[in-house]
This record gives C-alpha cells, sequence and structure tokens, in this order.
C-alpha cells in the first residue's frame, strides 16, 4: 500500500489470497501479528499468519508486503516456510483482539471491538494499528443495537487486559465462509481460552463440524468446557462415529453422563459403535448410511443422494435393504453405485439394477481387511453386515485415512527451508 492510501479494516483481509511476485499464489490470510507498545502508542503491525498448503500456518513479514489491495496481498523476496508460533509479546489481531471489550478514555464507557484497520507510516514500510471500529452497548444479543463508531487507538485501553469473557460473534463472522476443516485450523493455533470462546459462539451444527477435523486432545479440551446440556447436543449433531470416537476419549464417568443426556435414538447408534474394537469395520463405519427399500426407485435415490449435508463418499452408492429401513436393517440385498444411478430411467426399481456379488464386511474385519476392500474393488465406502444379514453401517474412506495416517496428521505439515530470518526482531 503506498504511503497515503486509504487503512484497511482487518475483517477484510481474513481469506484474501496472498501472491509473490511472479503472480503466483503463495497461500491464504488467517491473521495478523502485533506487537502492543507502551502507553497510548498504536501497536506496530508485524505480520501476517499466512496459510500455506498443507494447511501449514506460517509468518510473513510486513516488511515484505509490498501491496494490500484489489482483495490480496502481495509479498516480494523468499517466504519462509517454517510453522509459525506465537510469541509472549505478540497478539493475534483477529485471534485475540475482535470482540473485547474495552474502555473509552474520554467517557468512560466500556464499548466492543467489531474491527481494527491497519495504514503503513509515511515514507516508511513500517505498519501500525490506528484505527478501531467499536460499538457502544453491552456485550451480546443486545449489543447489535448500539450505536458503532471508529475512534484513534488511543482513545480506548484495555487491549492490554487479559479478560475473562471474551466474546467471539465478530471473529466467527470473519471466518464464516472457511471449511470446517480450516476453521479447526484456525482454532488449533488460538489459545485456549480464545479457543473455548469461539466454540461457544458456534452454532451446535457448525461446531460439530469443526470438532471432527480437530485433534482429539482439542476436541476433549472443548468438550469438557461445554455445559453437559450443549455438549450433549453437539455430540447428537456429530456424525456417530465421530461421536464415539471423541466419547471414547472421556473418563467412563464422563461418557456415561453425556450419553444419558443424549437423544436415546443418538445415544443407540453410539453406544453400539462403542462396543466394537477401533481398528476394525464395526468400529469405523458409520450408522447412517443411504439405505432404500427395493421398492424404491432410481428417481427416490437421486433424491437421497442429491442431500446437501451427505459426505461425498456416503453419497457414492445407496444400500438396498427389507425393512426396518434403519441400521440395523433387514436382509441387505445389494449395493447401487451412483453412476449406475446415473445411466437408469428415474422410474427403475432400485432392486433391479442393485450390486448383489460384491461380498460386503463383517463387523470384526481389521483395518487391513477394509483397506485391501476398497483399494481392490475402487470403492470409496464399504457396506458392514452381520451374520444374521442385516447392514449395520458403512465404513467410508475418509474414516480408513485417519486411522491409516499418523495421530498427529492434522498438526504435521510439510517442512520448509530453514534459517531465513522472520523479521521479528
Amino acid at each position: 500500500m503506498a504511503a497515503g492510501a486509504p487503512r484497511v479494516f482487518v475483517s477484510h483481509l481474513s481469506g484474501v489470497a496472498v501472491f509473490d511476485p511472479n503472480g503466483d499464489q503463495v497461500g491464504r490470510v488467517r491473521d495478523l501479528v502485533a506487537m502492543l507498545r507502551v502507553g497510548r502508542r498504536p501497536p506496530r503491525l508485524l505480520g501476517i499468519v499466512v496459510e500455506v498448503a498443507g494447511r501449514r500456518l506460517i509468518f510473513l513479514p510486513m516488511t515484505r508486503v509490498t501491496g494490500v489491495e484489489s482483495g490480496q496481498v502481495i509479498t516480494t523476496g523468499v517466504v519462509n516456510l517454517r510453522r509459525f508460533e506465537q510469541r509472549p509479546t505478540e497478539r493475534l489481531v483477529l485471534g485475540e483482539l475482535l470482540d473485547r471489550r474495552v474502555t473509552l478514555v474520554e467517557t468512560g464507557e466500556q464499548v466492543t471491538v467489531l474491527d481494527v484497520a491497519i495504514q503503513q507510516l509515511p515514507a516508511r514500510r513500517d505498519w501500525e494499528i490506528d484505527k478501531v471500529f467499536v460499538r457502544r452497548g453491552k456485550s451480546g444479543a443486545l449489543r447489535r443495537k448500539g450505536e458503532t463508531l471508529t475512534v484513534e487507538w488511543s482513545a480506548v485501553t484495555g487491549f492490554s487486559l487479559e479478560e475473562h469473557g471474551q466474546g467471539a460473534e465478530n471473529l466467527v463472522a470473519t471466518f464464516e465462509q472457511l471449511r470446517p476443516a480450516d476453521l479447526a485450523n484456525v482454532m488449533h493455533h488460538l489459545s485456549p481460552k480464545r479457543r473455548a470462546e469461539v466454540a461457544a459462539a458456534l452454532d451446535d451444527d457448525r461446531l460439530a463440524d469443526v470438532l471432527e477435523e480437530l485433534p482429539d486432545d482439542d476436541q476433549v479440551e472443548i468438550l469438557g468446557k461445554l455445559k453437559d446440556e450443549r455438549a450433549a447436543d453437539v455430540l447428537e449433531a456429530m456424525d456417530p462415529d465421530d461421536a464415539a470416537d471423541l466419547l471414547s476419549e472421556l473418563p467412563e464417568e464422563d461418557k456415561e453422563r453425556l450419553l444419558t443426556l443424549m437423544q436415546p435414538d443418538d445415544a443407540a447408534d453410539v453406544r453400539r459403535l462403542l462396543s466394537y474394537e477401533e481398528r476394525t469395520a464395526g468400529g469405523l463405519m458409520t450408522t447412517e448410511p443411504i439405505v432404500l427399500r427395493p421398492d424404491a426407485t432410481v428417481a427416490d435415490a437421486l433424491a437421497r443422494v442429491r442431500q446437501q449435508d451427505l459426505s461425498p463418499a456416503l453419497a457414492a452408492q445407496v444400500y438396498v435393504c427389507r425393512p426396518p429401513d434403519e441400521t440395523p436393517t433387514g436382509k441387505y440385498l445389494g449395493t447401487v453405485h451412483f453412476q449406475r444411478l446415473l445411466r437408469e430411467p428415474p422410474f427403475a426399481l432400485v432392486s433391479s439394477v442393485v450390486d448383489s456379488d460384491l461380498k460386503p464386511l463383517p463387523p470384526d474385519a481389521s483395518l487391513p481387511s477394509v483397506t485391501s476392500f476398497l483399494a481392490a474393488y475402487n470403492m470409496v465406502a464399504a457396506p458392514v453386515v452381520d451374520d444374521s444379514g442385516s447392514l449395520l453401517g458403512a465404513v467410508t474412506v475418509d474414516d480408513v485415512l485417519d486411522h491409516l495416517l499418523p495421530d498427529d496428521w492434522r498438526e504435521t505439515e510439510f517442512h520448509g527451508p530453514e534459517g531465513v530470518p522472520d523479521g521479528r526482531h
């Protein structure tokens, strides 16, 4: 940004693409790093947290930023690909400053920070946070009715204090377009306090999706900070297999208490999954595949496949069974693959196009057996059927990969070149 150019509000930078001088995309902005200073001097902006391939977070010094305009950030020079680690003197602008309650110096009134603006200093490459966009009124629902105003950084105080009960609505709104896996990556790098506040601000379905993408330790930490009733609601919103995996990490007393608070049908599915060994087809499967009766039509099957909340793996095929339709079902008759559905007339019965040659997996099939099955038949999901012929669920390739990759795969990124200064001196 050239000297004298308009200031930029940081919420507009979330998710913005970062390009090198050749026009190749380096990654996307996930946060900004600032250092608070003594007195009322505006904080110095040190750099940008950029998410690169593999969800790795790196630090891009502001001295290497040549432009922040037209919905993009332009950088110059060599990019240090070492993983970003926040230092004690640093503050994450999006993660820690937004939603904070601060005080107007002139009136002593408490206000809520909705956004902050950055600007490059004239004739220098340094950047500062110079403006704060705030809302008057109490935090929470009533806050939305308060007056908003933009003030100088020096006109407010309270950023340097550790705040308890800091809201997260504006931070959540900043990241609302992120996929669950990307938001999970952002939350993983927040402090435990801020992570709990963001979790509290997410609705149950969104939090359930994010929890499924977090490392086990983060899942247990977040769930433990929710009230029991809400924790049960979030577990109900999770895929049963993911909920079972999470509950298996808890002490027996906590697990049983949450299962008791869940809806009986949801709890029954999770209890059934918990009864299987972890690295078996029964322990890996989801209990909610697409199940159709033999007299359902291709049109019925396509309508079910089109449901938005289905994962691609579960939408790849439907399972034809005799009643009851819920797992465990009546007799399993076979599978109809999505591509086959597209080739058949809408009025055709699924029973007429079912693939009954492929032998299903037993619930005690080992992880290597499940992996071999998917690889041998080029499948993204496989039916799991018990000795009586009832469909119990389906194992999807994403669940198999979760168990084949190292335990810390969500935290392990590729290693970039070492020894490149990061400019944070």
